[in-house]
């Protein structure tokens, strides 16, 4: 008897090797305020959350938009369970690949929100 090989749900979501990740693409993916709070609450909780707790003032279709810029530059990882799709940072990868950028990244954006009129 012979086993079928694992096949690919359709629901997989495809994501960039860890040495594929160019900081190019990081840096392009940060640089968005709307995807830079996305990362900046999956750092505070550093674990995953659903694409539904993010509370972003975009439309919908914006908001994917920029999940899918975070997944295919290799910052977030996005995976279903059951219905939901989590989102989980990259920061073992990001902070092997480019040691102190996302620390320095969260640590410039905390510092600009606490600025008067900035937050």
């Amino acid at each position: 008897m012979t086993t079928a090989a694992p096949t690919s749900s359709s629901r997989d979501l495809p994501h960039p090797a860890r040495e594929e990740i160019r900081l190019e693409s990081v840096l392009h993916a940060l640089s968005d305020p709307m995807r830079l709070q996305v990362v900046r609450e999956l750092a505070a909780v550093g674990g995953e959350l659903s694409c539904s707790h993010f509370d972003l003032p975009v439309t919908k279709s914006t908001t994917t938009h920029h999940f899918r810029v975070l997944r295919e530059s290799g910052v977030i990882r996005q995976v279903y369970r059951g219905t939901a799709k989590m989102n989980g940072l990259r920061r073992s990868d990001l902070d092997g690949l480019f040691p102190g950028l996302l620390d320095s990244v969260l640590a410039a954006a905390a510092g600009q929100a606490a600025r008067p009129g900035d937050g």
